[in-house]
């Protein structure tokens, strides 16, 4: 990881033709994928791809590298999904709402994960932010009452989440990552009961 970074900031051109050989055998597969899917007639609802562009406090990189680096090489999987008509989703962890409008313009419809507790990624300040010109799926933190919490902690956070994310639509209940292992049994089931009472479908 500290090498990739190394390579992007400095330009290192051996690096750089490293991600593009990944990415180019990753665009073919994809694409193979998509043509494959049309000409049979299977459905493929949405393209999903991912970048973790933040720690809990700030971008891992500057928006310059971003732009010279990141962007361009997510608008040709973007363009890709475009081509077919479907939408896209963009799994981003850490504080990553600073590169939303470059993703947005890049024609992105959903962000994924959502971590809650990171810089600016709260879901008051996601919706007013971007609420109308982008989807979100995630808000409920792995970290938070859903694992240290009681069943009512859960269910409160929950209330708080989708009072602030439902109106005017545009919101997908989810953790925020895999659930993990020191999840209590019971706080999960009491997040998925209570999102059937309290959520729209």
């Amino acid at each position: 990881m500290e090498q990739v970074f190394v390579d992007i900031a400095s330009d290192n051109p051996a690096g750089l033709l490293l991600i593009d050989r990944f990415l180019d055998i990753e665009f073919e597969v994809t694409r193979r994928a998509l043509e494959k899917t049309e000409k049979t007639g299977r459905m493929v609802d949405f393209m999903w791809i991912g970048e973790d562009l933040g720690s809990q406090n700030a971008p891992l990189i500057s928006m310059n590298l971003f732009r010279k680096h990141i962007k361009p090489r997510h608008k040709r999987f973007i363009d890709l999904a475009k081509s077919y008509n479907l939408p896209v989703m963009m799994h981003t962890c850490g504080s990553s709402s600073w590169a939303y409008e470059d993703y947005i313009e890049m024609g992105v419809n959903v962000m994924d994960t959502l971590q809650p507790e990171a810089k600016e990624m709260s879901p008051a300040y996601l919706k007013k932010n971007f609420g109308g010109r982008l989807a979100f799926h995630g808000c409920i933190s792995t970290a938070g009452p859903l694992a240290y919490g009681t069943e009512q902690d859960v269910i409160c956070n929950l209330k708080e989440t989708l009072d602030i994310m439902m109106p005017g639509g545009g919101y997908c209940m989810s953790p925020t990552h895999f659930l993990q292992d020191n999840t209590p049994v019971e706080n999960v089931i009491a997040l998925y009961n209570a999102v059937k009472k309290y959520g729209q479908y």
